[in-house]
């Protein structure tokens, strides 16, 4: 009996094409499973994403609509402030002028009231005469005066001419008197020039000499419509005590 092995072997013709369409189904079901999966988690993941979207261009509407109203307010802010300025100088402005006018007044006061006197009913009618002189000393060492002049025999008359006055006193103990050009401190000094109807302050500086005493002022005025020589005790100076 021969044993050997057959050279030919029966194979089912069958199964190999059931196992690849079995590969590929499996293959094909695994990608759609995966696809499938991915398409869940990310509808799980950001539901609303398209609404949060949504929201977020929204809000940089309205944030760039606030960054507008906040400069448009910076804006306005800087113009009132600057109108504010204006106005609190433009204030200080007034309230200065108006200090102003309100010592403007109180001298026109002064000046009506030593008017009346001058010119009143009770009166004495004089020509042209000083009236007062005043000093007072100064931070330099200078002396400055302040001279009334007044007339008030003709109402309608001019006064004009210049003025000049000359201190006495002691020095060295000597009495010695101080002219005009001396206590100017140079020569040929003009006198101080006058014009007025009724009265004039006539303001000034003068240097006394060192070591001196003054001890009395005498006035003289000079002008085309008369003179007047008058002496005031320096003590008694700004009272209108004229000798």
């Amino acid at each position: 009996m021969n044993n050997r092995p057959s050279r030919f072997q029966i194979t089912p013709r069958g199964a190999p094409r059931y196992s690849r369409g079995l590969s590929w189904a499996i293959a094909v079901s695994w990608l759609l499973s995966l696809l499938l999966v991915g398409w869940l988690a990310s509808r799980h993941a950001s539901p609303d994403a398209g609404n949060l979207r949504e929201r977020l261009r929204q809000s940089e509407q309205q944030a760039q609509l606030q960054l507008g109203q906040i400069e448009e307010l910076r804006q306005r802010q800087a113009t009132l402030e600057a109108s504010d300025k204006i106005s609190r100088a433009a204030t200080t402005e007034v309230q200065a002028s108006l200090a102003e006018r309100e010592e403007e007044i109180a001298g026109l006061r002064a000046d009506v009231a030593f008017y009346e006197r001058l010119v009143g009913a009770t009166s004495q009618r004089k020509g042209l005469n000083a009236h007062s002189i005043e000093f007072a000393a100064e931070t330099a060492g200078s002396w400055h005066y302040s001279v009334v002049l007044t007339q008030n025999l003709n109402r309608g008359a001019i006064s004009q001419g210049q003025m000049r006055f000359a201190v006495e006193g002691v020095r060295d103990g000597k009495l010695v008197t101080v002219n005009w050009d001396e206590l100017h401190q140079r020569s040929a000094v003009p006198g101080q020039d006058y014009s007025f109807r009724y009265f004039q302050q006539l303001d000034g500086s003068v240097m006394l000499p060192k070591d001196f005493t003054p001890q009395r002022v005498r006035i003289s005025l000079a002008g085309p419509g008369g003179s007047a020589n008058q002496t005031f005790d320096w003590k008694l100076a700004g009272n209108g005590r004229g000798e």
